[in-house]
């Protein structure tokens, strides 16, 4: 496995690197857990080469104390991608991949005005960017994104068809706790107390039969619930439990 922190050196192993075979690509923010395992593991299986990039992306986050806090484990992200057979693993650097300062980004007008857009004012203006560049740098036929980032998904897709990629964005299904909870990075900051209640996440949304019954469950549970809503025939929600916030979907088919 080939690690590479410097952009342009990256750059020069992807151009010498020949063109038999198709490269997968999954991008992370690192704290790897199994849902991104099952990205990478789904790459492996489809490509002749597989590409990781770890970044922490300063740009997504509206408040400075979630980019401080959320959790950093490179020695052990690298253990487990090596384990998994990837055979690059990108880690940039802000000032490399952000050289114009950010005054350069990708904007959506509708899409991104709603849900998380609502409750993370620019958020999406930086996932989009960073996404965007690293598509360009890992130049990938297929590129892996959990469902369980619903409106992200949307919207990547959304991108790359407007902006001509052709990288294949790829959608792969939600991993979860047996107890129904989503596997997140933001999980490991819950509280010992409320790593249970976390799953009534999941109940709420597939076992209530509205948006608003469902709502009205996770509020009884002592949630704070940012939205929940059913739109493009999902079922979407973001809550905070102990400070930690959560977003979770399911679809509106599988619901009973």
């Amino acid at each position: 496995m080939m690690v590479f922190e410097d952009i342009n050196a990256w750059r020069r192993e992807r151009a010498s690197r020949s063109a038999t075979g198709t490269v997968g690509f999954v991008p992370t923010m690192g704290a790897l857990h199994r849902g991104h395992v099952s990205l990478v593991e789904r790459s492996v299986r489809e490509n002749s080469a597989t590409i990781v990039s770890i970044f922490v992306n300063a740009t997504q986050f509206n408040e400075s104390a979630d980019l401080a806090n959320y959790p950093r484990t490179l020695e052990q992200d690298l253990a487990v991608l090596e384990c998994e057979g990837v055979d690059y693993v990108l880690l940039p650097r802000h000032e490399q991949l952000y050289p114009d300062g950010y005054r350069y980004r990708v904007v959506e007008t509708e899409c991104a005005a709603t849900l998380e857009g609502v409750h993370r004012p620019g958020h999406f203006d930086g996932v989009l960017t960073v996404v965007l560049k690293l598509l360009q740098l890992a130049a990938a036929d297929r590129a892996y994104f959990g469902e369980k980032d619903w409106q992200q998904l949307h919207l990547i897709r959304g991108m790359a068809d407007a902006f001509f990629l052709p990288t294949s964005i790829v959608a792969c299904p939600t991993v979860r706790e047996s107890s129904g909870l989503a596997m997140s990075s933001r999980n490991a900051r819950l509280e010992a107390r409320d790593v249970d209640r976390a799953a009534t996440l999941y109940r709420a949304l597939s076992e209530s039969p509205s948006a608003a019954a469902a709502r009205e469950m996770l509020e009884a549970e002592g949630f704070h619930v940012d939205y929940v809503e059913d739109r493009d025939a999902r079922r979407l929600a973001a809550v905070r439990l102990g400070g930690v916030r959560l977003i979770d979907n399911v679809s509106l088919a599988s619901l009973p």
